[in-house]
């Protein structure tokens, strides 16, 4: 996480930093203002953007879902003790302006080649895509090295979470799951994820998170049902959201 800060910073300084400004606050405004009708934005009648609302918006919508059982249990495991306002604020509403400030500012630098004609960034495969933007800016050759780092150590720290939570479904609960169990479920999950990029590449690893998170979804719909006849039984026990009367004097 320093890691990922200082690049932020770097990357927030030496790049066109009141641009990156002036676009978070305007982008902002804009997400509040139309999230709605983002929300059920399917378009019907327009193929071309269609083909980029399946390949992108439903794409990520599945992804998250299918990570929603690792990701769950795992901040669920790390936040015990912790009040639901906590939760709330730390889990929810601080990572969110930290991904909108991150996206402000690495897309916005590489928005501001393109609009100025410095460079085609989107011309470059999605692979080259962020180190063609710092390839345009001072200091490229740290803040590529930086974010190779970054990466491999996001996806290790993923892939990590991912085989913990499997460990622990699969040890009835067991908060220490063993060594050989989360190696077993990381070989799996590597295998699986090699076979789906061999036979059909990214579309082919896409559409089978998609296809598994369709169910799911059901499944979270039900578990939100669940958490909230829960907090409701939980305030009856504690007393909490009672208004209690005056004695009169």
């Amino acid at each position: 996480m320093i890691l990922a800060g200082a690049l932020f910073l770097l990357m927030f300084i030496v790049g066109p930093t009141l641009f990156i400004i002036n676009l978070f606050t305007n982008t902002i405004g804009t997400y509040i203002q139309t999230l709605p009708q983002m929300s059920f934005r399917i378009a019907p009648l327009n193929e071309d953007i269609r083909g980029w609302i399946n390949s992108w918006t439903i794409f990520y919508w599945a992804w998250w879902i299918a990570w929603s059982p690792f990701v769950g249990i795992f901040i669920a495991r790390v936040s015990k003790g912790r009040s639901i306002r906590e939760f709330v604020f730390f889990v929810l509403l601080i990572p969110s302006l930290v991904v909108f400030l991150w996206f402000s500012t690495f897309g916005g630098s590489a928005i501001s080649l393109e609009h100025n004609g410095i460079a085609n960034i989107s011309s470059l495969s999605t692979e080259e895509s962020l180190f063609g933007v710092f390839s345009h800016y001072p200091w490229s050759f740290v803040t590529s090295i930086t974010a190779m780092v970054l990466i491999g150590s996001f996806f290790i720290t993923s892939a990590d979470s991912g085989t913990y939570v499997l460990g622990m479904m699969t040890t009835n609960g067991s908060h220490s799951p063993g060594n050989k169990i989360k190696f077993t479920w990381g070989i799996l999950l590597s295998a699986i994820a090699v076979v789906l990029l061999y036979s059909g590449g990214l579309q082919a690893l896409q559409n089978m998170m998609i296809i598994a998170a369709l169910p799911f979804s059901i499944i979270i719909a039900l578990m939100a049902v669940s958490l909230l006849k829960a907090l409701r039984q939980e305030a009856k026990v504690l007393g909490i959201g009672k208004i209690k009367k005056r004695p009169k004097k």
